[in-house]
């Protein structure tokens, strides 16, 4: 870290350490090296996520446009967003690949937010659970995804739930059943996925891989 990005803060900002909590986000400074670092909190643990490869990137985005093509001929609701902070709770900062949601979850999380978030910012870091949550596994953190967010993601009633891994050319596609993810439908290779979640639509897995 340069001299100049020195923080004005007490605490070391370093993968690692321990304490932190999503209050401490309201402090300018370190909300800057927050956003810069791709960092998440992790049960007040400081933890910095890899940067994703190419190969997870690509086949995100061409999941995502043929959702989106699916919704605008149908004329249906709905919007992406990607590389989203969720506050989950205190202890628990993490960042999302990409969330979907509805008009209803933008007008909660919308008020949520105004109730003292910046007034210039109108949505902010989620506080409201989006539909869903679809997530590019990394190489050498599947674990993450596949277990803690897992579980996070059904204590904070995200009622769907991708993991989508270009690795293994994968798609599991969970939707909440009580306090757990039971699977939807799930693909491999170049199989056809139709999901419950968007009635219609059929994604051919083998437009998706590099």
């Amino acid at each position: 870290m340069s001299m100049s990005a020195v923080p004005t803060f007490s605490r070391s900002f370093e993968p690692g350490t321990t304490g932190w909590s999503a209050d401490d986000l309201l402090d300018p400074e370190i909300d800057r090296l927050f956003q810069d670092g791709r960092f998440e909190i992790v049960e007040g643990v400081l933890t910095q996520m890899p940067a994703a490869l190419y190969d997870g990137s690509l086949s995100l985005q061409r999941l995502l446009r043929i959702i989106e093509r699916h919704l605008d001929q149908r004329g249906l609701p709905g919007e992406f967003s990607t590389e989203v902070d969720l506050v989950l709770g205190k202890r628990r900062v993490l960042r999302a690949d990409a969330v979907f949601l509805l008009p209803d979850d933008q007008r909660r999380q919308k008020e949520a937010h105004q109730l003292g978030g910046d007034p210039a910012i109108t949505f902010g870091r989620l506080v409201v659970p989006p539909t869903l949550i679809v997530e590019s596994l990394s190489l050498g953190h599947e674990s993450h995804d596949r277990e803690t967010k897992r579980q996070w993601f059904a204590q904070w009633h995200v009622q769907n739930y991708w993991m989508l891994n270009a690795y293994e050319r994968t798609l599991e596609c969970l939707v909440l059943d009580g306090d757990g993810y039971r699977v939807d439908v799930a693909g491999r290779g170049g199989d056809e996925v139709k999901p419950t979640l968007f009635a219609g639509l059929g994604i051919q897995l083998l437009r998706l891989w590099a």
